[in-house]
């Protein structure tokens, strides 16, 4: 039974979550389950790259990007779904299975782009979540 629902977003690129987004919203509803809405803010990779920005940017930037994430909330989630937002930071594919974990989800609901020839498959993200998840995972091709 799907009690829990992980939906990764990216919030710049409505085409990387608008049918994601219909899907999970339609399995939230078949198993009356609670949606957890993730997006990742990416960090500064290597740490010298952190010494460029001023002090306090990570601090604002997430500060800034969890507003963000409400205000897509509320714009995209209807108000009978049991929605819970999550700001994750560092590496997008393993804040995603860590998120995964945390909430216990039964169900991951992932957008995927159209594949171009490096990608094989699926988007470099989605390919990883698929392959190291401990949930079913339920691609959604955008």
């Amino acid at each position: 039974m799907v009690k829990s629902i992980l939906l990764p977003i990216d919030m710049s690129d409505e085409n990387s979550w608008r049918k994601a987004l219909d899907v999970a919203l339609e399995q939230v509803r078949l198993h009356k389950a609670a949606l957890h809405v993730v997006s990742v803010l990416p960090d500064f990779g290597m740490s010298m790259v952190g010494g460029y920005f001023k002090a306090g940017f990570e601090r604002d930037a997430l500060k800034a990007f969890g507003k963000a994430l409400t205000d897509w909330v509320d714009e995209h989630v209807p108000d009978d779904v049991d929605v819970h937002p999550h700001v994750l930071h560092g590496s997008i594919y393993d804040e995603i299975l860590r998120a995964a974990q945390n909430v216990d989800a039964d169900l991951i609901v992932i957008g995927s782009h159209r594949p171009k020839f490096k990608d094989y498959l699926l988007g470099p993200n989605a390919a990883r979540v698929v392959r190291h998840a401990r949930q079913s995972v339920y691609v959604v091709r955008n």
